[in-house]
């Protein structure tokens, strides 16, 4: 009882929710390095498969090693294993398969931009899942401004601004990324009420990191990857960042509404954008990234605390989310 107040306690989740996507923001700049770092281009599919099911697969070793030492059970029952593979399979598999892909045919606004995709989607699709979680004109507005913090965080008035180029592996997959990812949080929510958590994490991030190790054999055959100590320190990190924030957001939406808790992923690219300019040479902070925060947070303070006049009615009367 006291573990799911904590959770549900609004300044701990805000807390959380923006530790888990600082986490998840520092993945742009962390998988440019990493890129960099490997010589890696656009044409090598098979590379960044691998890579990406190397750190998923570590990621979940972490999860499991974890919780040995705290003698936490993680074993699940064999009716739980397909819905967990499902799980893997959206979660991770697939929306990394068109992430990884996508992000190295896009430019870097667009895909911030569409990567946020799944954001609005969550918010718009949760009532026809979640009674209790209807969307008002509180987390319309929580859309509006977030949705404009993001592409005030991305503009570059002295650049050539948005192109409205369109391609399959570009943005195609980075929007197929986001719909996955709205299917995986959904699909999460629903098993969280079986599954602990952090368990269900680990499989799912152990059976999707499996489809896209499986995915890259050809790059583990060529042997195309050169890898440096500053790789590994670089792979380390990306493995802990997913065990870490996909643990904190699963354990989030079992005890919260999937609409409320999912406004808190507009700090993401927010987030990304700042340690970019932190670690990238290339990149650099302008006042848009200030107002963009400001924007960001304006959403999320609006979507938690507007309250519809009959939505305490609503709670009462079942589950939250």
């Amino acid at each position: 009882m006291k573990s799911s107040s904590l959770w549900t306690n609004k300044c701990f989740v805000a807390f959380m929710a923006v530790v888990a996507c600082i986490l998840w923001g520092s993945a742009f700049p962390i998988l440019k390095l990493t890129y960099a770092e490997l010589q890696l281009t656009p044409t090598d599919v098979y590379s960044r498969l691998l890579l990406a099911g190397g750190r998923f697969l570590l990621a979940s070793v972490m999860i499991f090693i974890l919780f040995g030492a705290f003698r936490q059970p993680m074993g699940i029952r064999r009716e739980w294993v397909f819905p967990l593979f499902l799980l893997g399979l959206a979660q991770t598999g697939l929306q990394y398969f068109f992430f990884y892909n996508g992000v190295a045919h896009a430019t870097g606004i667009k895909s911030a931009i569409l990567n946020s995709v799944g954001n609005f989607l969550v918010v718009v699709l949760a009532p026809l899942f979640y009674p209790d979680d209807r969307l008002h004109l509180g987390k319309v507005i929580g859309l509006v401004a977030g949705f404009a913090g993001i592409v005030l965080v991305n503009w570059q008035p002295q650049g050539t601004g948005f192109d409205w180029q369109f391609s399959l592996v570009g943005e195609g997959f980075l929007m197929f990324a986001g719909i996955t990812s709205v299917i995986g949080t959904f699909y999460a929510k629903r098993l969280s009420r079986k599954i602990h958590p952090v368990v269900m994490n680990g499989y799912q991030l152990l059976f999707g990191s499996l489809l896209l190790l499986i995915s890259g054999v050809p790059a583990l055959l060529k042997g195309s990857l050169r890898t440096t100590p500053l790789f590994w320190g670089l792979f380390l990190y990306s493995a802990f960042l997913s065990a870490a924030a996909f643990s904190i957001w699963y354990t989030l939406l079992k005890y919260n509404r999937a609409a409320e808790v999912t406004m808190y992923r507009f700090t993401i690219p927010v987030a990304g954008a700042i340690l970019s300019a932190a670690l990238l040479p290339t990149e650099r902070l302008t006042l848009s990234v200030g107002v963009s925060l400001l924007l960001v947070a304006l959403g999320i303070v609006v979507v938690n605390r507007w309250r519809p006049s009959d939505e305490g009615e609503l709670v009462r009367g079942g589950e939250a989310g």
